[in-house]
């Protein structure tokens, strides 16, 4: 799965560290989602749009 994490993160000027703190989990998971080598789980995804205040939607695209 795609997703703009990385950008959404950088406009905010929020480090891998920070991210993964506002979502309780670890900065290695972060990196993970971030480079496609994990999707995250359906709450996971909420709390990470809750966080941007965005749709799942305007973060996550399937993979072409």
């Amino acid at each position: 799965m795609k997703n703009r994490l990385k950008v959404l993160r950088a406009e905010r000027d929020w480090s891998q560290s920070d991210l993964a703190e506002r979502l309780g989990i670890s900065r290695q998971s972060v990196n993970a989602i971030e480079t496609g080598r994990y999707d995250p789980s359906l709450p996971l995804a909420f709390r990470i749009s809750s966080v941007f205040a965005l749709t799942i939607e305007d973060i996550f695209s399937p993979a072409e």
